[in-house]
């Protein structure tokens, strides 16, 4: 295929100006598919060594690797250098919004509980809830809550709402941020009002509503066992003994919500297994007290326990995001709001690169597009909450409890973003990165090279969505990416396009574990910025001990060994 090639324009009566376009190729190294993948898989490899091995701090990690993912698309992959840098300042351009808007906001919304004092009444609710055990606590929020973010709203919201939670409750950070980021992984396919599905579906030519119930059938089993590795995580075999109970009743709850509900409404999935999760969890703690060690048990004073007015307003900020994130997105009632809300987003085809950047067929690439979003956007909703809850915090202060002023609570807002400064240029180069091998055609070689596998591609297959997300921080962009080539090579190999479909999107989710924008943001949440070396260290294991059991089960479900649940 040819990589690049020479357009020209009329520039008045006889002059013409050469613009030069790109088409990537999967075989742009050699000629050979899988030489070129050997190629493409060399700025991750550089990412995670430098972090993994020589704990070089991920700043530096994200502008080395995203400095050799240039390099490598100009000389080995013969994208043009302008186009080149053009790609990563779209993917920069992604990376502030809505990515780093949504954690600006997420963390001040957090920071406004804990500068104003009231996370003390917020460990006090939690205590009553969770029997005064930390680790039952921590379940609750990095599974069911955190999972009921991810379903309204996504972008990496959940994690840093989620593990910023944990922290208040008094979880060490390195638990915290591991907890949180594996307990939301098997929600992130299903998550923002299921657009991953939604993506990946159209793209590869299905139903949406299909290959969600095809992925119910396979998200069921791991969202069963989430909770006991979540305790494995926060107290080892011992948080396993003494608080199984309570980890198969989250987990069975949280199961049938990713069964039946697909069948139902499957955007809604995510938001309807959490919830019966956390109804489960907390009617099951109302006659069951588990054991529990010294250092894990939480009290409150009876002098520092709260009225009903504190609790409220402890809990107002996660009321209230749960509650206007689920109005935007939910409310028909006279209007489609969400759909209103969407037709305020602005597509900005990017300059100098839509256009020049182009399919297979020749046409331009729609991925040179950028959508900048405003009201459709939960960050800006998120915001908004923020600033109810600073304005309420600022004027009610709780019998003289907790007094702090309107201004003091919206000045926590610059503050926050500076503190977030590291976190940001992080996240910001982790982007460019990412469109860079995406653009270039680093990351399709990839699934190329392991889309020509054959029938043996059923059991692979999920490891297009992991490496998709690992890279971009995006079940939904990891299902752009992927979508196409997983139907086409589903046909190739006689197997069900949709359990294809269903894989790459969950393999996403357990790829988001690993994926160095999830991991700046759960570092960043739990005030460790430059943690995430030690993060990943510990976060790893599981995501790829999950991806072998998904592999497995997309193999056993495209040989149709679930009989008649699969597929559908």
């Amino acid at each position: 295929m040819e990589a690049a090639m020479l357009l020209t324009v009329p520039l008045g009566a006889h002059a013409l100006v050469p613009i030069q376009s790109f088409t990537p190729s999967t075989s742009a190294v050699g000629g050979s598919v899988g030489l070129t993948a050997a190629v493409g898989i060399l700025p991750l490899l550089v990412f995670f060594t430098l972090m993994g091995v020589f704990k070089v701090a991920t700043h530096w990690c994200a502008l080395i690797s995203c400095a050799a993912a240039a390099v490598l698309a100009v000389v080995a992959f013969h994208m043009p250098v302008g186009l080149t840098l053009l790609s990563g300042t779209q993917g920069l351009a992604m990376g502030f919004v809505p990515i780093i808007y949504i954690i600006i906001a997420a963390v001040w919304l957090y920071n406004l509980t804990e500068t104003s004092g009231r996370s003390a009444d917020l460990k006090a609710v939690f205590n009553t809830i969770g029997k005064g055990d930390q680790r039952a606590q921590a379940l609750i929020i990095a599974f069911s809550f955190c999972g009921l973010l991810e379903g309204l709203a996504g972008f990496g919201a959940p994690v840093a709402i989620a593990a910023a939670m944990l922290l208040t409750v008094g979880v060490p950070k390195m638990k915290a941020a591991v907890a949180t980021i594996v307990g939301n992984a098997i929600n992130v396919g299903f998550g923002a009002m299921s657009i991953p599905i939604i993506t990946a579906a159209r793209l590869g030519g299905s139903e949406p509503a299909s290959v969600a119930q095809n992925m119910g059938h396979l998200t069921w089993i791991i969202a069963s066992t989430i909770p006991l590795l979540l305790l494995l995580i926060l107290d080892g075999r011992r948080g396993v003994a003494q608080l199984w109970p309570l980890a198969l009743v989250a987990g069975a709850a949280t199961a049938a919500g990713h069964f039946f509900t697909p069948f139902l409404s499957f955007e809604l999935t995510a938001v309807v297994a959490s919830l019966l999760g956390l109804a489960a969890s907390y009617l099951f703690l109302l006659v069951w007290t588990p054991t529990i060690p010294e250092e894990y048990r939480t009290q409150v004073l009876d002098e520092d326990r709260p009225d009903r007015g504190r609790v409220l307003l402890a809990l107002a900020p996660y009321i209230l995001v749960v509650v206007i994130i689920g109005v935007t997105k939910l409310w028909t009632i006279g209007v489609d709001l969400r759909q209103a809300l969407a037709a305020t987003d602005v597509p900005i085809p990017w300059p100098g690169l839509y256009g020049h950047l182009l399919g297979a067929d020749g046409a331009a690439s729609g991925s040179a597009v950028y959508t900048l979003q405003t009201l459709s956007n939960p960050g800006t909703w998120i915001f908004v909450t923020a600033a109810i809850i600073a304005v309420l915090y600022g004027t009610r202060s709780s019998g003289g409890r907790y007094r702090v002023t309107v201004g003091q609570m919206f000045a926590v807002l610059p503050k926050t973003i500076y503190s977030l400064r590291l976190s940001i240029l992080t996240i910001a180069t982790v982007m460019a990165l990412a469109y860079i091998m995406n653009f270039s055609g680093q990351t399709s070689a990839v699934g190329a090279a392991l889309a020509s596998t054959g029938t043996a591609f059923a059991f692979l297959s999920p490891i297009l969505g992991w490496i998709g997300t690992a890279v971009a921080g995006s079940a939904t962009s990891a299902g752009a990416l992927f979508a196409n080539l997983q139907s086409t090579a589903a046909a190739g190999a006689g197997l069900d396009p949709r359990i294809l479909l269903a894989a790459n999107t969950i393999g996403g989710g357990l790829g988001k574990i690993v994926s160095p924008q999830n991991l700046a943001i759960a570092a960043t949440a739990v005030d460790a910025p430059g943690s995430d070396a030690q993060i990943l260290k510990k976060a790893a294991p599981y995501s790829l001990g999950l991806l072998l059991v998904l592999c497995s089960l997309v193999f056993a479900a495209s040989q149709g060994w679930f009989g008649a649940y699969m597929p559908v």
